[in-house]
C-alpha cells in the first residue's frame, strides 16, 4: 500500500507528541506479546526530509519504554555508534536506510510477532486473501527474500530499504516484519492487523485443506475497502493508549 502524505516540519510540541506515541507503541507491542526479548525497534522521523529520527533505546524492555528516554539519531551521522548511548547495532542499520531512502516512512515499527514470523519461516510466506483481514495486504505487502543474518551491516539495512520500494509493509523471510507508516497510529494498526492475518494464515494452514482463497478481484476489492475505515486505525491507537492509561501508564513521562 503506498503513501502520499505531505511531510511538514515539525516543531517542539509535535515531537512530544510522537515521542508518547512511540512510546506507547512500544508498550503495546509488549502488551501483545510481539516483542523478542529486548530487541526490535521503531523509529519515528521528526525532521522533514525524515532523516532526523526518535528510536527506542538499546537493550530497554518495550513494557517500560518512555517518552523522555526515546534517542533522537541523524541518519546522516557516521557517529552515531561512537555515542555512549548508542542505538542497537540493528536498529541503526535497518532503521537509518530507512529513513535515508524511503521517504513515505515516516514511522518505521520492526519486531517479529509469533504469527508473522512463523509465516516468514516458509519457503513462501505471501499472505493469501483468505479473509477481509488478509485481503487487506493483496498486493501491498513487500517481500524480502534475502535474509543476509541479524542486521548489523549497513549493507542488510539498505538492501532491506530497497526491498520495502513504495510499500507500506514488508515480509521479511527468515526474519520478521516491519510496518511504515506517515503516522504512529497507522503504523500500529497495520501492524495488528498483519500480525492477525500472519494468525490466520497459519490456523488455516494448520488444518491441512485447501485455502479458499479468494479470486485477484475481490480481493483487491476488500483491500480498496480498508481505506474507508482510515479513521478507525486512529481510534484504534487512541483505544489502546487507553487501556495503557490503566494498565500500564507512564508511557508519557
Amino acid at each position: 500500500m503506498t503513501t502520499s502524505a505531505k511531510v511538514l516540519p515539525m516543531d517542539r510540541n509535535d515531537e512530544q507528541q510522537l515521542r508518547i506515541d512511540l512510546a506507547a507503541a512500544l508498550r503495546l507491542a509488549a502488551y501483545y506479546d510481539w516483542h523478542e526479548g529486548v530487541a526490535n525497534h521503531f523509529s519515528a522521523a521528526v525532521s522533514a526530509d525524515g532523516k532526523k529520527f526518535l528510536i527506542n533505546p538499546r537493550w530497554k524492555h518495550f513494557s517500560r519504554a518512555k517518552a523522555s528516554e526515546l534517542l533522537l539519531v541523524d541518519a546522516d551521522d557516521p557517529d552515531t555508534m561512537n555515542r555512549p548511548d548508542a542505538p542497537d547495532p540493528s536498529a541503526w542499520s535497518i532503521h537509518s536506510a530507512i529513513h535515508r531512502n524511503v521517504p513515505h516512512a515516516r514511522v518505521a515499527l520492526h519486531i517479529h510477532p509469533p504469527y508473522a514470523t512463523t509465516l516468514a519461516t516458509l519457503k513462501d510466506p505471501s499472505i493469501k486473501p483468505v479473509d477481509q483481514v488478509t485481503a487487506r495486504f493483496f498486493n501491498r505487502l513487500a517481500m524480502d527474500m534475502n535474509f543476509g543474518g541479524i542486521a548489523s551491516e549497513e549493507a542488510e539495512g539498505e538492501r532491506i530499504a530497497t526491498t520495502i520500494g513504495n510499500h507500506s509493509a514488508v515480509m521479511m523471510a527468515n526474519h520478521g516484519v516491519t510496518t511504515l507508516a506517515p503516522t504512529v497510529a497507522e503504523a500500529f494498526d497495520a501492524m495488528y492487523h498483519l500480525e492477525r492475518a500472519a494468525r490466520t494464515m497459519v490456523l488455516a494452514y494448520s488444518t491441512g485443506q485447501p485455502l479458499n482463497v479468494m479470486s485477484d478481484e475481490l480481493a483487491e476489492s476488500v483491500a480498496r475497502e480498508w481505506d474507508v475505515y482510515k479513521d478507525a486505525e486512529f481510534s484504534h491507537f487512541e483505544e489502546m493508549k487507553r487501556v495503557l492509561d490503566r494498565e500500564n501508564p507512564g508511557y508519557a513521562e
